[in-house]
């Protein structure tokens, strides 16, 4: 009895150490190298997509950086300190004397006050126009001289506003900005242009009339000429009242 004990015990064991080896050669058959590989590739896939991923958001991210910095406004404006030099010329132009700048009042200045002498009006009428067209031709040289004053006195302005324009444009961080220093440097010019047309048009104005006082001045001489002429013997003396008197 006691040996067939022995017997099934050492059968037992040799039936469990069996067992376990078998587990064991099962276990370490179980790696296969080959899947390992594939799968270590795998991953290496993944991360790298993960990686490309993670760039490409980086540079949507830096595109829309850009593209917020080109459509940020320039911070600085130059509209307000062109408006008023362009209003202050303007207002000097509107305050021209006696003959303004108006196309019915020049035709009726030339209808009348520098209209041919004829032999209707008297002596007194013929100096009366001559003291008027002279007046006119004082009142628009003073005009001229100060919308040339006016516009010396825009160029300071001109110039601070143009070294802050080309200062904002070299700063400028994006396409949005560079073009609005761009518009308002243009917008200096076209001040500077209307500035030059003012000028222009108010020693335009007093060359004509000084002109066309020469002319009707030299209209009226022949007719008073004529008059001497052919009414010398009824000539009586009289005073004479000068233009400054």
């Amino acid at each position: 009895m006691k040996r067939l004990c022995h017997v099934v015990t050492v059968s037992f064991v040799a039936l469990t150490t069996l067992i376990s080896s078998s587990l064991v050669f099962a276990q370490l058959t179980v790696f296969d190298p080959a899947n390992y590989g594939q799968n270590v590739l795998t991953a290496a896939r993944e991360l790298q997509q993960i990686n490309n991923q993670i760039t490409s958001l980086q540079n949507q991210a830096q595109s829309l950086t850009n593209q917020a910095k080109n459509l940020a406004s320039l911070p600085y404006t130059s509209l307000q300190q062109l408006q008023s030099s362009i209003t202050r010329t303007q207002q000097l132009l509107v305050q021209a004397q006696r003959i303004a700048y108006d196309v019915q009042q020049i035709d009726r200045a030339f209808s009348t006050t520098y209209a041919a002498a004829t032999s209707s009006q008297s002596g007194r009428e013929l100096i009366a126009n001559a003291q008027t067209r002279w007046q006119n031709s004082v009142a628009a040289l003073q005009d001229a001289m100060r919308v040339q004053a006016g516009v010396v006195g825009n160029l300071e302005t001109n110039r601070s506003e143009m070294s802050a324009l080309v200062s904002s444009s070299q700063g400028a961080t994006g396409a949005l900005q560079a073009t609005q220093a761009g518009n308002q440097l243009l917008s200096l010019q076209a001040q500077q242009l209307a500035d030059l047309t003012a000028v222009v048009a108010a020693q335009g104005r007093a060359q004509s009339l000084d002109a066309a006082q020469r002319a009707a001045a030299q209209d009226q001489g022949r007719e008073q000429l004529r008059r001497f002429l052919t009414e010398g013997g009824k000539c009586q003396s009289s005073t004479v009242r000068m233009f400054h008197q």
